[in-house]
């Protein structure tokens, strides 16, 4: 089976008869006019016209041609795939027009070898000392990641918890951050007056931008990941912390419903603190769940997510366009 690879930015061509390509949807009528016809294959991520707000007038006016096109020629396509039976179910709901297709599924795959190519280091320098369950929640510093109820789920873990247990659970947020955004700049300091205000102080560590090596570390130091957003359209942290054998906690909507096992790889939540700091509490009371939910989370990812995986299902959805 020959390995098929995509690149963001510019058309792969395989043989003579179709284009494989990730670029906007706009593009796909200039192919449709090649001399030559091939069958062009797309992969939709999520609708644009979803991305980007409609406050004004003048902003609706300036986008309703923007958005016609994008459904328009999105419905040129040969076959269209998506990242996340959610993001399915929210292309149909979209594009009225296109009810009548149904997307196929291509799940993300993980880059596994940029993670067993890094030895991981110590963390001395973020996790203060005595600390024996390490707490780990990875998003950038915005509103919708819902930062806030990793915050909220450690305030009522504290209540459940014995002195003792409390004194050693510590909780990491990292994320990427911006200077230049001004929601990054906000939103941290939310957090950080949260935190002042519910005397978290000595129990979380903020990071912001941190490098890939110090994200592996983490990963492969912490007892579990808090994955908060909801409706996440697929969301590859689930992923990474599985492989790197950690569980993960994350709310029960979106792409997690799809890439993590309940009660096998971590825990579905609904999106409140109580809930999120009851599915803590079992790691702290039970330490070999880590271990266990670990080997089945790297399990997961390597049969369903692998480069291997992706290739497979890519190799299945393009060979049937010759038909």
């Amino acid at each position: 089976m020959p390995l098929l690879k995509l690149v963001h930015g510019s058309p792969l061509v395989f043989g003579e008869k179709f284009k494989l390509f990730t670029l906007v949807s706009a593009c796909i009528p200039v192919f449709r006019l090649a001399r030559r016809r091939k069958k062009i294959l797309f992969y939709c991520h999520f609708p644009d016209l979803l991305l980007t707000k409609r406050d004004s007038f003048l902003k609706r006016l300036y986008r309703a041609p923007i958005d016609w096109i994008e459904e328009y020629t999105t419905g040129m396509a040969d076959c269209i795939l998506v990242n996340s039976q959610f993001t399915a179910a929210v292309f149909k709901e979209t594009f009225k027009s296109l009810s009548h297709i149904d997307p196929d599924v291509l799940y993300p795959s993980l880059n596994v070898t940029s993670f067993d190519s890094v030895v991981p280091e110590k963390l001395d320098d973020l996790v203060p000392k005595g600390k024996k369950f390490l707490l780990l929640s990875i998003n950038r510093y915005e509103r919708k990641k819902n930062l806030t109820l990793a915050l909220e789920a450690l305030v009522q873990l504290r209540g459940r918890l014995t002195s003792q247990d409390w004194e050693r659970v510590h909780l990491i947020v990292a994320g990427g951050y911006d200077e230049r955004v001004l929601e990054n700049v906000e939103h941290y300091q939310e957090l950080k007056k949260m935190v002042q205000q519910s005397d978290l102080g000595q129990y979380v560590t903020f990071l912001r931008s941190f490098s890939d090596k110090q994200k592996i570390s983490l990963l492969h130091s912490c007892t579990c990941v808090l994955y908060t957003p909801s409706n996440e359209h697929f969301g590859i942290v689930p992923l990474e912390a599985m492989y790197m054998q950690c569980p993960v906690i994350a709310v029960n909507s979106g792409g997690p419903l799809e890439s993590i096992d309940h009660s096998v790889t971590g825990f579905l939540c609904e999106p409140d603190p109580v809930h999120f700091s009851e599915a803590i509490e079992k790691f702290i009371r039970e330490p070999s769940l880590k271990a266990t939910m670990g080997l089945a989370g790297r399990a997961r990812v390597k049969e369903k997510f692998s480069p291997e995986a992706f290739t497979e299902q890519l190799y299945r959805y393009v060979t049937k366009l010759l038909v």
